[in-house]
């Protein structure tokens, strides 16, 4: 990617002649190498699981969290730089907090995603930002009832029945669409940590393939 981008990816305001922005796309790569991270929306709530990787064994349980709350009815999840993730999830926080100030209600998991989103995409407008390593699934339950919304580096956020992000996306996407949202409840839903663990074994069979290759 990188001579292919030659001279196109020293600024995230440049385009390439075929219309690519390659510094969102590194960041798009940095959430694609990250840990499985999957999010499932059930008839009484919303689920969300991460796949912690752990670089260390001298490192302390619940140090590297990369699930986070934002309010008492809504919180995301992160794939990718955790650090990147912090400042998200810090800005998720603030806009929730200065919503309810001045209306005197929460914020609607809709609002708050298009706030983050809105967010996200500024870092790629202007030329002394970089855009965030790091994409998060955001879910809350609100007035319309459970809402689960992926918000990508490039700022771009759709609403999902089951998202997923990181290395084992895909397999975690086809265990998903097996699955019967609407009539899963959030007991029965717990199960990202069994499509973690799928989508686990189906990334390192993908990888030893091309190592084969």
């Amino acid at each position: 990617m990188s001579s292919i981008g030659t001279g196109y990816d020293l600024s995230v305001t440049t385009f390439s002649p075929d219309g690519r922005v390659f510094q969102v796309e590194y960041a798009t790569k940095a959430v694609d190498n990250s840990g499985t991270v999957v999010g499932i929306k059930c008839k009484d709530g919303i689920v969300l699981g991460v796949e912690k990787l752990v670089t260390s064994k001298m490192m302390l349980e619940g140090s590297n969290r990369r699930i986070h709350s934002v309010h008492w009815y809504s919180g995301l999840a992160v794939a990718g730089l955790a650090a990147d993730g912090r400042q998200i999830v810090s800005r998720a926080k603030s806009e929730a907090a200065s919503y309810e100030k001045v209306y005197g209600e929460p914020i609607s998991v809709k609002e708050l995603a298009d706030r983050v989103a809105s967010y996200v995409h500024l870092c790629t407008l202007y030329w002394w930002l970089r855009p965030f390593g790091c994409g998060v699934i955001l879910g809350g339950y609100d007035r319309d009832g459970p809402q689960l919304y992926m918000i990508e580096p490039s700022g771009v956020s759709y609403k999902y029945f089951g998202a997923a992000l990181g290395k084992g996306r895909q397999a975690a996407k086809t265990e998903i669409e097996k699955l019967k949202l609407s009539e899963l409840t959030c007991r029965e839903g717990i199960v990202p940590a069994d499509l973690l663990e799928q989508a686990k074994v189906a990334a390192q069979a993908a990888l030893e393939e091309m190592d084969a290759d």
